[in-house]
């Protein structure tokens, strides 16, 4: 298991830091909208400034300098992101599933973050003042991202036939596998905020992210119709984002 749990730090930081650059990209090429995480305005220059926040926290996590730290501040600024960026969204349209998914997104990834920051361990020049409430604070990436898997769950569950469009039509029983990940995520989410079996099931959680990555994803970000839309860039890049932090909620901390 502690092996699955550096592996989801890798590929965490690979997903962050590839959004990053995904920015730097539709920045440079002048998208009306950015649509990465956190949905950055289009501005160039918000879009660079987003990019290289981003772009840093991953190497850092990555190279581990100072990998504590960055994912701390990965987490409170996608998090803000989502409070000033996302929430009046959501105010203006609440019945909204795909508005109501992308905050739900932010705040899976910086609970990710934020479990990340909590299982390593205390750097030096951090100041021991303050730091069983910031100890706690990081111990709440976990019901973030628990609560996150839950709300995707429920949400698949209301719509399943539109969820199962989007599985491969090869891959046969395209309902029942809507039903059956939503039903996947409320488990794994109340698994992993109650920690019953909590390590197997981030480990499977995880494990249908890749999945995901890998056979729906990839096939469309490569393909000649999707290839120069970043909003399928952006969805591969979240689901790899989403393998690696829930290999994160591994490790016991």
């Amino acid at each position: 298991m502690e092996r699955l749990f550096a592996a989801g730090r890798i590929v965490f930081a690979v997903a962050i830091t590839a959004l990053g650059v995904e920015h730097f990209v539709c920045a440079r090429l002048g998208e009306a909208v950015v649509p990465i995480i956190p949905w950055v305005p289009g501005r160039p220059a918000l879009a660079y400034l987003a990019g290289s926040i981003l772009v840093a926290a991953g190497l850092s996590i990555a190279a581990s300098y100072r990998p504590r730290l960055a994912s701390f501040l990965l987490g409170a600024f996608l998090l803000g992101c989502m409070l000033v960026l996302q929430v009046p969204q959501v105010v203006a349209r609440p019945f909204d599933l795909s508005t109501r998914t992308a905050v739900f997104e932010l705040i899976a990834l910086c609970g990710g973050a934020w479990a990340l920051a909590a299982s390593l361990p205390r750097e030096g020049g951090h100041p021991a003042q303050g730091a069983q409430a910031f100890n706690t604070l990081l111990a709440s990436g976990r019901f973030l991202f628990a609560a996150s898997s839950v709300v995707f769950g429920i949400t698949h569950l209301l719509i399943p036939r539109f969820i199962a469009t989007l599985i491969p039509p090869w891959f046969p029983g395209g309902l029942f596998w809507a039903l059956f990940t939503g039903a996947a995520f409320i488990a794994a989410g109340a698994s992993i905020a109650t920690r019953w079996m909590d390590r197997w099931s981030a480990a499977l959680l995880g494990t249908m992210f890749l999945i995901w990555f890998l056979f729906l994803h990839l096939p469309r970000v490569m393909s000649a119709a999707h290839s120069h839309d970043p909003d399928e860039w952006s969805s591969a890049f979240i689901a790899l984002g989403m393998c690696g932090a829930s290999w994160l909620m591994i490790r016991k901390r």
